[in-house]
């Protein structure tokens, strides 16, 4: 697989990378989790140049870096570990549909102790990325951020990330240490990170991590109604897939599908191509428990869009209904 640096202060990583979160956490909680498959699929990504193996302690709680850790044994030299700190699961069952009730922690002394417990789960003395999940509203981000930077002078941390964040959060972090890159939601049908955020790294040399860049699996038609989504699945929560604006929203994957056909190509490459795109530091982190979607996502390293096909993509409109 092709590869790229992650901004100017990162690590070189292959242009498509693997979110683990869905392996343990938030979606279709509803069917038991196959670790065995899970750790399969994380030992082919790499087989395939997928080296960006993307984690955070709030997924399971906890158990999502179990998976990781236990996954990478013996490979961690071939593997690039992101993991996050800055949220912390207050109630293991409290949030909507029985998930986790999460809030924000950034406070110095939680980052400090969350690192080494990071650590100890994912059975390596240090991660290459480590990022801050949200900002907490209640601690200023330059305190945050310099417990972040703490793990990297002490070698706990090669480089430092963002997470949904403002281009004014991202020079307040920088004044106290590099920003390698910024995590957010990005992708065919949210595009807010063009407007600022996506520019302003382009400029400073930080790379993009699009999450969820297959829309929750909405560009890739997997789903056509409401009724469609697992039980206990975060999705069912969301102002895009409630039924009339899902009805509503069905034309953009059917833009994106148009694209695909044209080139002989699937709608998860077409989308995840159309990310790559967007600038040479830009690398999408589509999440999957299944060996044939991870392939199917690899492949789109390989998908050359025409600037026709492009502007086919650009013109999508934007989708009826709100993220969150």
């Amino acid at each position: 697989m092709r590869t790229t640096a992650l901004g100017t202060h990162g690590s070189e990583v292959g242009v498509i990378g693997l979110g683990a979160m869905g392996m343990s956490f938030a979606y279709d909680m509803a069917t038991p989790r196959d670790e065995a498959t899970s750790v399969s699929v994380i030992h082919q990504a790499l087989e395939l140049g997928v080296t960006l193996i993307d984690t955070a302690d709030v997924y399971g709680p906890h158990t999502n870096e179990r998976l990781v850790g236990r996954a990478l044994t013996g490979r961690h030299d071939r593997a690039v570990i992101a993991t996050k700190v800055g949220l912390e699961a207050i109630d293991p069952t409290g949030g909507p549909g029985g998930s986790p009730l999460v809030k924000p922690n950034g406070r110095p002394e939680h980052v400090r102790a969350s690192i080494d417990a990071s650590l100890r789960r994912l059975g390596t003395d240090h991660v290459d990325l480590y990022q801050l999940h949200r900002v907490d509203p209640e601690v200023p981000v330059e305190g945050t951020w310099g417990a972040l930077a703490e793990a990297v002078a002490a070698g706990k941390a090669r480089y430092l990330g963002l997470s949904e964040v403002s281009v004014e959060q991202i020079q307040r972090a920088q004044a106290v240490h590099p920003v390698a890159t910024v995590q957010s939601e990005f992708s065919v049908w949210s595009r807010d990170v063009q407007a600022e955020v996506l520019p302003y790294c382009k400029q400073h040399g930080i790379g993009l991590l699009p999450y969820s860049p297959l829309g929750r699996g909405f560009l890739v038609c997997r789903f056509a109604s409401f009724d469609e989504l697992p039980r206990n699945d975060q999705r069912r929560r969301l102002p895009r897939f409630q039924q009339d604006n899902l009805r509503a929203n069905l034309d953009i994957a059917a833009k994106v599908r148009e694209v695909a056909d044209r080139i002989d190509a699937t709608p998860a490459q077409v989308a995840l191509a159309w990310l790559i795109a967007q600038g040479p530091r830009v690398v999408p982190i589509p999440g999957t428990k299944t060996p044939k979607y991870l392939a199917d996502n690899a492949g789109a390293a390989n998908v050359e869009l025409s600037p026709a096909d492009l502007a086919d993509l650009d013109a999508i409109p934007a989708p009826v209904g709100t993220r969150y």
